[in-house]
């Protein structure tokens, strides 16, 4: 059997050894010592190392076979660091069904008891939420905003009954009537509405239905220099995936930032605080 000289990895001597283990060890990356006293020596022999924590200026040592690939002083400095390139995971955040209270958990409702008393609420109770509903924003709540939806279905039939029955005029059907917002402005949908008023309530300047830069198409609102769209039937219809493809390689195209609204962000809960300012 063929040997070739190698040097100690601890010592630096140099000694023979099997090519056979020579080329398994260089495979493994394991290195070579002539003796196990060197062997012990090497991997007992401490390392001085700085802590990789640049807040840190801690200097420690280590033996070899504790060296990795990042190295720090103490626990804390490890996660300082860390805590920055691997963060924690976000809850989702939910709401009850019936009472609105916010859960950290894939339910419908936050306890048995909610669950019971949303599916028992009296016609009276809906009714009085839909009154209550209409004093504080002015206009009557949409069925995916209104947490008693299938109880107002059970209870009355169907949801524009409800609505008859506590004194309103039912939404129009989508896009086939305007709305007309609190500044006056002519709305071709309620969610539209929504987002007018938060706007003017806001004192937060925006014009209605501005061109853009090339072709025929309109935005649904402009705030300084962003193009503001809803765009309520995405994933609907194939024609409006189409015209809102075009709205936003228009966007691209021009550099102009187009702010995107989609249902979500209005209902159940509004988002508007956070997309377009307080």
């Amino acid at each position: 059997m063929t040997s070739s000289l190698v040097i100690c990895a601890y010592c630096t001597k140099n000694f023979l050894k099997d090519n056979r283990h020579i080329n398994e060890n260089i495979k493994l990356g394991n290195n070579f010592y002539c003796s196990s006293d060197c062997q012990y020596s090497f991997k007992s022999k401490k390392v001085e190392l700085g802590c990789e924590n640049p807040a840190c200026t801690n200097k420690f040592k280590r033996v070899q076979n504790e060296i990795s690939l990042h190295y720090y002083c103490s626990r804390s400095c490890a996660v300082a660091i860390n805590n920055g390139r691997f963060p924690k995971r976000v809850a989702t955040i939910k709401r009850c069904k019936y009472c609105g209270k916010r859960m950290f958990k894939y339910r419908i409702y936050c306890s048995v008891k909610c669950k019971a008393k949303d599916k028992t609420i009296s016609k009276e109770e809906i009714l009085k939420q839909i009154t209550s509903f209409h004093e504080k924003h002015r206009r009557i709540p949409l069925k995916r905003e209104f947490n008693h939806y299938s109880a107002a279905r059970k209870r009355f039939g169907n949801w524009n009954n409800a609505i008859k029955v506590a004194g309103f005029k039912p939404n129009p059907v989508m896009f086939a009537d305007k709305c007309i917002a609190n500044d006056g402005h002519a709305c071709d949908s309620v969610a539209e509405k929504i987002i007018d008023d938060y706007l003017y309530e806001r004192d937060i300047p925006h014009i209605r239905n501005i061109a853009y830069p090339e072709g025929v198409y309109t935005a649904d609102f402009k705030i300084g220099s962003n193009l503001v769209e809803y765009f309520g039937l995405a994933g609907e219809h194939r024609r409006y995936d189409e015209l809102r493809v075009i709205k936003q390689k228009l966007a691209r195209k021009y550099k102009v930032k187009l702010i995107q609204l989609y249902p979500k962000d209005l209902y159940p809960h509004s988002r508007l605080e956070a997309i377009l300012g307080a």
